[in-house]
């Protein structure tokens, strides 16, 4: 499937690097951005780079759109006239849009192409995303799903649900991080250098989520690290004493 990404910053490199690093042959892929520094790295790779948003669209399969939600749908006009309806599928990752404004900005005398709101994470680049793709026209076979299952874990679902798997995914993976962040500062004052602290924190936040990926719930891991008396029921009182479950919860809260 040959495959045009538009838009080369955070999101869009990042789905170009994970492609790259999942072996995705490079004549496949196509990058478009307004500014060439930011299409250099990627010739090395031998990757194909233009700053013509419709260049970038010819023979591609799937096109990504993966720019800010205000540039979106000057983008969705400039390359329509060029879009196969018939053969081409888009995937536009853009937070904030819906799929009645997608099936709007794309309308071309009644018709769409096969549309999917797409919402992976930054963790694509390490193909260790958790994707979320809401099929807006066709239905969940559409092609961007089989292509993020190369770049980690894809759900889905429905466009209700979107705002909250944002939260707990694009947004969770800034939570998540500073939550390391935190512990490596208490690592330094437990008498580590930062980057031991930092080591020994991301490993066994790595070890964490491979407990509960064997099925087990996250409760039963807990407890059976809990001794009676022991440092860590001390230290999960004294984080719940501060607010820790509540702040997490609001933290996922909209608004």
């Amino acid at each position: 499937m040959k495959v045009a990404i538009l838009g080369a910053g955070a999101m869009g490199s990042a789905i170009a690097y994970g492609l790259i690093e999942s072996g995705y042959v490079p004549g496949d892929l196509k990058i478009s951005n307004p500014h060439h520094d930011k299409l250099e790295p990627f010739k090395k790779f031998g990757v194909s780079v233009t700053t013509d948003n419709k260049e970038a669209c010819k023979e591609a399969d799937l096109v990504i759109i993966a720019v800010k939600p205000w540039i979106l749908p000057d983008v969705i006009k400039e390359i329509k006239d060029t879009l196969n309806y018939n053969c081409q599928a888009v995937s536009v990752v853009a937070a904030g849009v819906t799929g009645d404004d997608l099936k709007g900005w794309f309308d071309y005398n009644g018709y769409c192409p096969t549309i999917s709101l797409s919402m992976p994470n930054t963790a694509v680049r390490c193909r260790e995303s958790m994707t979320f793709a809401v099929p807006v026209t066709g239905n969940d076979r559409n092609p961007d799903v089989e292509l993020y299952r190369r770049l980690g874990e894809v759900k889905v679902i429905e466009e209700r649900l979107l705002p909250a798997a944002t939260s707990l995914a694009s947004c969770g993976i800034a939570y998540a991080l500073r939550y390391v962040r935190a512990a490596t500062e208490g690592g330094v004052q437990l008498g580590f250098r930062a980057s031991e602290a930092q080591d020994i924190v991301v490993q066994t936040v790595k070890g964490a989520a491979s407990l509960l990926s064997c099925g087990e719930h996250a409760e039963l891991e807990i407890d059976k690290v809990t001794t009676p008396g022991g440092l860590t029921i001390k230290g999960l009182n004294a984080m719940e004493k501060a607010g820790f479950t509540q702040a997490v919860i609001k933290g996922l809260m909209p608004g």
